[in-house]
């Protein structure tokens, strides 16, 4: 199969590097001539995914016009650049291929949508789009560390698809779900509860905190994801809980150590230089934190990071905050007695 894999940053190069391994023909696309000169000669992105080598048979390029041929697009840019990334392809791939996201987050540009919303759009309908979520670090994809991930699609077809293009019996379990609005919330939000799981490392919090904090913002992910159409059931498996314990508890999480360095003093621009790319759950954190109003769903850790990261609120006085809310029960229940 011809697979495009648009992003050459780790999770791209991974996911090319997995699919190429599985007997695909692979590309890999960057818009950056210096970093294609670059991948090209050494192969191997060293600041991403240091003692890796690029298989030779992987092509590298900067023309896009190669996704036309593609039976499969993968898109790994960062999310910030999913809406123009899809916009530039939208004249270039075939009606009918299907289009593999891997990339987390919201679309602040368009209202706060999920990506396959963006993806969908920018294509006219014609491709349908699968959501590739889980606990997944580049870092272990790269070197074939054993993992599940899910591919979520509106489409069965394209779910089976992905499923078996990514499917490697040694390192790489792939399931298919039809709850793509659970699954692309999940990857969204868990961002931002690995960032405030990384400010409560930083300030040398216990292990009961972080187990706390972890659960219950699990559980107003899962409150959004249900006002919005998603299966409760989703937030239990590989894109809810999976993929939040990887996030919040490994140092491969950028969202965790940005958190350590906010929670140790640094600003958060200071953090997010310090820790050199893309910190996913700050953008994260101001789409959320948006949509939640939208939507008129409760969800105060959101709104607590959202006071932390853009209004200037110190950590302390944030957990201060979210421990004195009003009482009430874990699950709601109602009680005749």
């Amino acid at each position: 199969m011809k697979v495009f894999v648009l992003g050459t940053g780790g999770w791209g190069i991974a996911l090319a590097m997995l699919l190429h391994q599985n007997g695909h023909e692979v590309t890999a696309w960057t818009y950056l001539q210096e970093e294609c000169a670059l991948l090209r000669r050494t192969r191997a992105n060293e600041k991403l995914l240091p003692g890796v080598t690029i298989p030779e048979g992987i092509e590298i390029t900067t023309d896009m016009e190669g996704a036309a041929e593609a039976e499969l697009i993968v898109m790994a840019v960062p999310s910030f650049a999913v809406a123009s990334t899809a916009e530039q392809l939208a004249g270039i791939v075939p009606a009918g291929a299907a289009i593999v996201n891997v990339s987390k987050g919201l679309d602040a540009k368009h209202g706060y949508c999920r990506f396959s919303e963006t993806i969908e759009r920018a294509m006219n309908g014609s491709n349908p789009v699968v959501a590739l979520t889980g606990p997944t670090h580049a870092e272990e994809v790269a070197r074939g560390v054993p993992t599940a991930i899910v591919a979520a699609s509106a489409s069965r077809a394209a779910a089976e698809l992905t499923q078996q293009a990514f499917m490697n019996d040694n390192c790489f379990r792939v399931y298919t779900s039809a709850d793509i609005i659970g699954c692309e919330l999940g990857g969204a939000f868990k961002n931002i509860i690995a960032l405030g799981a990384g400010i409560s490392d930083g300030l040398g919090l216990g292990d009961n905190s972080k187990a706390a904090f972890m659960t219950r913002g699990l559980t107003e992910i899962a409150r959004l994801g249900m006002t919005l159409g998603a299966k409760q059931e989703t937030f239990a498996g590989l894109s809810g809980v999976g993929d939040l314990i990887v996030t919040c508890c490994s140092m491969h999480s950028r969202n965790r150590r940005a958190g350590i360095l906010i929670g140790q003093g640094k600003s958060v621009q200071q953090a997010m230089q310090e820790v050199g790319a893309t910190v996913e759950g700050y953008y994260a954190t101001e789409a959320g934190y948006h949509l939640a109003k939208q939507q008129g769903v409760s969800m105060p850790i959101t709104e607590a990071m959202y006071g932390v990261l853009y209004q200037g609120l110190s950590a302390k006085e944030a957990i201060r905050l979210l421990l004195g809310r009003p009482r009430r029960g874990e699950h709601e229940e109602v009680w005749f007695h």
